[in-house]
């Protein structure tokens, strides 16, 4: 299991629901925690190691959530703007605004449909994973000057991609 980078097309690619929670489903998210882990994230999208299903993994402060299907069902009001990378965009750090609050839905690897609110770093990282099942990557969300200041790094990702530089180990040591 390897994460793609930022140019390879499943990255915009709207995720497939999952129709029956396997064992197969329940290996590749447990691959995925640890290749969360070895690449030191918080999260990590199925569509990001060539997956297309909507399920990711996140762990914030020791605790694993498996997300499969999920879904918004209501945003605060309140807004906050914090400052955002991506495993699939290697040394890019911008802030993006997201609400506050969140509350969710969607099946843990059991099955059982999850309902819960989430803050902070839960509410931020979800809506970050969320985004990737969607084809949405952080950098459409930062503001225009931003996305001036990164266009560079963009670009030498994408050519690095063309070269076929397509997994983070390839240019990640």
């Amino acid at each position: 299991m390897k994460i793609v980078l930022y140019g390879h097309p499943t990255l915009r690619k709207v995720s497939t629901e999952v129709t029956e929670i396997n064992d197969e489903v329940k290996e590749t998210l447990s691959q995925m925690v640890d290749k969360m882990r070895e690449a030191n994230g918080v999260g990590l999208a199925a569509n990001q190691v060539d997956v297309d299903k909507r399920f990711f993994v996140l762990e914030i402060d020791g605790v694993v959530k498996k997300v499969i299907n999920p879904e918004i069902l209501e945003n605060s009001e309140e807004e906050i703007d914090y400052e955002e990378g991506c495993l699939s965009i290697p040394n890019v750090y911008k802030k993006v605004v997201r609400p506050e609050k969140i509350k969710v839905k969607y099946q843990n690897e059991e099955g059982e449909e999850i309902v819960e609110e989430l803050e902070e770093m839960w509410a931020r990282a979800f809506q970050h994973e969320l985004d990737h099942l969607d084809g949405i990557l952080f950098v459409d969300r930062v503001s225009p000057l931003s996305k001036r200041l990164i266009a560079k790094k963009l670009e030498t990702l994408k050519k690095n991609f063309l070269k076929g530089k397509i997994y983070r180990e390839d240019v990640i040591e």
